[in-house]
């Protein structure tokens, strides 16, 4: 074959980038037009048959040749080259990873005024990659390509003024940039457009002029607002974007005016065929409960949807997978696994798992018994508020199991239980109250807690009060009641309506 530059006009043009030209997997002439006019230094060559051996259109999929030719034709300070060869070094494709060389060619290729540089390069100086972290700097070079129409930027820099970062917050900036966004079609654009109307950000303040507002989208939320996140939820759905399914289906299922009930569970799944995780831990929970459009409770269906969101470290859906395997529900009961799948959900942090992982440990359900480790778990959980995990911490102390017995200790965490209303840490207290151990004795608080507990359904403090009232003459029982009034109300939140009156 002849080399192509000894061939008579017309010649494909090197300038031309792919999907604008032949498929090179059925034009060899086309693909070796590329590699003759790469080789002799023609820089849009060189960056086409880059993104052939990146993409592994008509050749070999190669990374580290598709760098080779992209840095070549960097180096000729081809703007879009020098992009893509940035996006190469952030991801470790072809080359070793380095955030600091991904800065360096999105920064040459940025000065150039190229905006998916601009963007790239905002977006390691809001993450501090490879640059020190300057959110300020971010937002500008958001601007620049936000201002060359590139969607993506527009909706990042929509999401720095909704968040505050690198500039003021300012919802009604943040939905005026959202807008220009979603009018491009940018998904995730419609979606952060939607929560702001349901959530009423940027509307009470007005929207600047020159947005493409729709007519008819005034100050407030409510229904009109409702009506408003709907429309761009669907517009973003219609296009298969995921999250806009998820939040759609669980509009209808929560009753949202305008949405059709029985269609929670189409567009469920739709989002969680996809991937989304918190899609499929939904889908789960609505097979699991036969709600919302699904026809009938299929516990089956539903452990398979659950398990997929945890195998993606959705916690809730560990926590909830735990629970099913510890149950039976839709799989035959297996504590072992139950214990597996409740660590794991713990592991990230989750109170109730911790709670939970610490009964299992304290009884040897799915393990050998281990009351040190139940007093871990439950302190985990305790220390982050969870009130039957800090009654049962508290009873681990006073029994000394797992601990060393420690009555102070014990009326410490019952009493932060009990503070939170946990009847049976007010039970728990008040006994400490009334035989003195760990604190002060003191038996009109002791009836207080007992008159508390037994009001929130403990049967034991129903059973026990009217002992420690014996004790008590009218006036302290008197005193102890008025204790009891006084908790309530200081733990009694008035609506607004009524503190107005």
């Amino acid at each position: 074959m002849q080399p192509p530059d000894s061939q008579p006009d017309p010649q494909p043009d090197p300038r031309r980038q792919p999907g604008r030209h032949a498929d090179p997997a059925h034009d060899a002439s086309v693909l070796a037009w590329f590699v003759h006019a790469a080789e002799r230094g023609n820089p849009y060559a060189q960056f086409n048959l880059a993104l052939l051996y990146k993409n592994g259109a008509g050749v070999a999929r190669d990374d580290g040749l598709a760098c080779l030719w992209l840095a070549r034709a960097a180096r000729q300070r081809l703007a879009f080259a020098q992009n893509h060869l940035g996006s190469m070094y952030s991801q470790g494709r072809g080359v070793a990873r380095s955030d600091s060389l991904a800065a360096y060619w999105f920064g040459l290729a940025a000065e150039q005024g190229d905006a998916s540089a601009q963007q790239n390069l905002g977006d390691l100086y809001r993450k501090g990659r490879g640059v020190p972290r300057q959110p300020d700097q971010a937002v500008a070079w958001y601007y620049k390509a936000a201002e060359q129409d590139l969607a993506s930027a527009q909706r990042l820099l929509g999401e720095c003024y909704l968040n505050g970062e690198g500039v003021a917050v300012n919802h009604a900036l943040a939905m005026a940039w959202f807008r220009k966004a979603a009018v491009l079609e940018d998904a995730a654009a419609e979606v952060e457009l939607g929560l702001m109307y349901r959530r009423g950000q940027g509307l009470a303040s007005g929207i600047p002029a020159g947005n493409g507002s729709s007519p008819g989208s005034g100050p407030g939320s409510g229904a009109g607002g409702e009506a408003e996140a709907l429309h761009w939820f669907r517009r973003a759905a219609g296009r298969g974007y995921p999250a806009a399914q998820r939040l759609l289906g669980l509009a209808c299922l929560e009753g949202v005016v305008g949405c059709d009930p029985q269609g929670a569970y189409t567009w469920l799944q739709c989002a969680a065929r996809q991937g989304d995780a918190e899609a499929q831990f939904s889908l789960g929970q609505l097979l699991s409960g036969g709600k919302g459009g699904s026809g009938h409770c299929d516990e089956g269906r539903a452990l398979a949807w659950t398990t997929r969101a945890a195998e993606q470290g959705h916690v809730l859906a560990q926590y909830s997978l735990g629970n099913m395997y510890a149950h039976g529900r839709g799989v035959a009961r297996d504590p072992a696994r139950a214990l597996l799948w409740y660590r794991m959900a713990a592991e990230q942090g989750a109170p109730n798992a911790q709670f939970t992982l610490g009964v299992m440990y304290a009884h040897g359900q799915g393990v050998r018994r281990d009351e040190s480790a139940a007093v871990a778990w439950y302190r985990r959980a305790a220390e982050q508020g969870d009130a039957s995990a800090q009654n049962n911490l508290g009873v681990m102390y006073a029994n000394g199991q797992g601990v060393g017995q420690d009555d102070a200790c014990a009326v410490h965490w019952y009493g932060l239980a009990a503070e939170q209303g946990h009847a049976l840490a007010q039970y728990n207290l008040g006994g400490m109250y009334n035989s003195g151990r760990g604190v002060e004795r003191d038996t009109v608080r002791s009836y207080m807690w007992m008159l508390l507990a037994a009001d929130a359904g403990d049967p034991a403090a129903s059973a026990n009060k009217a002992i420690v009232a014996r004790r008590l003459s009218p006036q302290q029982i008197d005193s102890a009641v008025d204790m009891q009034r006084a908790w309530r109300r200081a733990r009694t939140v008035e609506s607004p309506e009524r503190r107005a009156a």
